[in-house]
């Protein structure tokens, strides 16, 4: 006998016209309920400790303030919290590790069919992982080659080189020392097979480590 009681839902995005698809999507499914939505990452986080939610749905990048991999964080520290399933754009290894890591459930790219988002949110509800196909693939990847995967460190160091930021900036922006982040470059540079900045930046957006 199936279970009467509905999933409820809170929509995390920035932008009204990604929440307004999200609820078209969810709400014709049957035992999914939309009971809230917000706008930003601060408003998440709170609205997720009310105690009525079971699954968050979540953007990463929220503008300014708080981003979606922080918010997840704080959601899932709590006890009895609410599940939490990213929805994004972005499917490089510097925006689904951290998120992972953050405690999500679930990570799922805003293009999946509605059918897949509506099976991910399920999933996500029963305590299950929910996982987009390329995703998957690439933790998949790291596994099987952990020597060659870049450490997340690595992967936000990489990403503010990408940023164009020199050394000493990355240092100030992530708390360490100049001598840190080139250690950090080093062994970004031998696990890529690269020797610069500017070719460890292509090899890793072409390998979907950071974002293009």
């Amino acid at each position: 006998m199936t279970d009467p009681t509905p999933v409820r839902l809170l929509l995390a995005d920035d932008h009204p016209v990604v929440r307004a698809g999200l609820r078209a999507v969810l709400e014709t499914e049957p035992g999914l309920v939309v009971v809230a939505e917000a706008a930003t990452a601060e408003d998440a986080v709170a609205r997720a400790a009310e105690g009525d939610i079971d699954v968050v749905l979540m953007d990463l990048q929220f503008g300014k303030g708080m981003g979606g991999a922080e918010a997840t964080a704080r959601i899932t520290a709590r006890a009895g919290s609410p599940r939490v399933l990213v929805v994004t754009t972005y499917d490089s290894d510097a925006d689904t590790l951290p998120a992972i890591e953050a405690g999500a459930t679930g990570y799922l790219l805003k293009d999946a069919p509605p059918e897949d988002l509506a099976a991910a949110v399920r999933t996500a509800a029963a305590g299950r992982t929910a996982l987009a196909p390329r995703v998957a693939e690439r933790l998949m990847n790291r596994l099987r080659m952990p020597g060659t995967a870049l450490t997340r460190r690595e992967t936000e160091v990489l990403a503010l080189v990408a940023d164009g930021l020199s050394n000493q900036a990355i240092g100030r922006r992530l708390h360490l020392t100049e001598g840190t982040v080139k250690s950090h470059l080093a062994r970004v540079y031998t696990k890529l097979g690269v020797d610069s900045r500017t070719a460890a930046v292509a090899t890793a957006t072409d390998l979907g480590l950071i974002r293009r």
